[in-house]
């Protein structure tokens, strides 16, 4: 006779299976919630895609506007705003606020990203349309879209030839915080490249990678928009915060106080009548 059920024979394996069929549930219930989820990202994604025709066309009109002063940006989806409510509260609209606020000029913005563009490709399409103009203030932030198909020594060259092109005393950005460990190794290398090119030239480095790492993990869920790759609102204002204050000194250097600008000096190409 047993007195106690529970070393009943076969109870312990009773208990094991109960232990198996509940971790096997707990496990295909989280293969269910990834998939939902990453299925609801790639959703989102193609939703954000159809605005980059409506940004790129946002951007080439208003290159059309005269300014007092010239703002050029080089750059990939982020500088074109895809994420952003509207294309310019993108960095580079911040941006171009801010000049407006601090020197009372207008600002004439022209934004020759791309959006999904690689170093490669801003070398082939960016640097060509950049030679028309003469900018006031210059912007770079492009490499993002390397790291996903991460070529060191193509990246070195491809940064090589747009930093040497770029005139000097344009802003350049290093590459952000990309949260997980796997691209964080990738981005580490790429940022040290960055930044030894950039002192060779003898430009002035924009610390954006330490500005959105400092924001923590915890922003992931409220300073992206919701393709979880993309800035929104929020985290634009934090890539413009982390180029503000070289922005506010490259204006106080290319115009001090007192200094006229003419639209002869904001780089109006006389061949295409201001068109970008």
């Amino acid at each position: 006779m047993v007195d106690d059920p529970e070393r009943a024979p076969g109870a312990g394996v009773a208990s094991a299976l109960v232990t198996f069929a509940v971790l096997a549930g707990a496990v295909l219930a989280a293969r269910t919630a990834w998939r939902r989820f990453m299925a609801g990202i790639t959703r989102n994604s193609l939703i954000l895609n159809e605005t980059l025709p409506v940004h790129s066309k946002w951007w080439r009109d208003h290159a059309k506007v005269r300014g007092e002063l010239l703002y050029v940006a080089m750059g990939d989806s982020a500088a074109q705003g895809i994420g952003a409510s509207r294309p310019d509260h993108s960095y580079v609209g911040i941006l171009a606020r801010l000049m407006r606020d601090t020197t009372g000029r207008t600002v004439r913005v022209v934004n020759l990203s791309v959006s999904g563009a690689t170093t490669a490709l801003a070398v082939q399409d960016q640097l060509p349309k950049l030679a028309k103009y003469r900018p006031d203030v210059m912007t770079v932030s492009i490499g993002a879209n390397d790291i996903a198909k991460w070529d060191p020594a193509a990246f070195e060259r491809n940064v090589r030839t747009i930093l040497e092109a770029v005139p000097p005393h344009a802003l350049v950005a290093d590459l952000p915080f990309f949260y997980f460990p796997h691209n964080e190794r990738r981005v580490a290398v790429a940022n040290d490249i960055l930044r030894r090119l950039v002192a060779e030239r003898g430009l002035t480095l924009v610390r954006l990678h330490r500005e959105t790492r400092l924001r923590g993990f915890r922003r992931i869920f409220t300073h992206f928009a919701n393709d979880w790759f993309h800035p929104n609102d929020h985290g634009y204002q934090v890539w413009a915060d982390a180029f503000r204050p070289a922005v506010l000194a490259a204006l106080e250097r290319r115009f001090p106080a007192g200094d006229d600008v003419t639209e002869t000096a904001a780089g109006l190409p006389a061949d295409v009548g201001g068109r970008a």
